[in-house]
């Protein structure tokens, strides 16, 4: 728990009342459109960081500059395919570990 303003917050409770209990078919998809949106804002930093345009992205990973835009923007989620090749351009890898539990 975490206070604000000498008020008790449970942000579990507050995750629950805005978005459905965990495991329900609305937070999923909450979770979801946050991964889309935090996946994009990696992906447009690291484009920005290789200082490339996204009409460069583009062209390099055989797709339009809209497309990467709404990427960037959470707005859509690439294919499995697309992704990797978009990762590859901006010189990044995906990393798969197996955690110990």
């Amino acid at each position: 728990m975490k206070t604000n303003n000498h008020k008790i917050v449970d942000f579990d409770a507050v995750l629950d009342a805005k978005f459905g209990m965990e495991g329900t078919k609305e937070r999923m998809r909450a979770e979801e459109n946050a991964y889309s949106f935090y996946s994009g804002k990696i992906l447009q930093n690291a484009r920005k960081d290789a200082k490339m345009t996204q009409a460069e992205l583009a062209e390099k990973v055989q797709t339009t500059k809209s497309y990467i835009s709404k990427v960037e923007n959470g707005v859509i989620i690439p294919s499995v395919g697309t992704f990797y090749r978009m990762i590859s351009a901006l010189g990044m890898r995906v990393e798969v570990v197996k955690t110990v539990c």
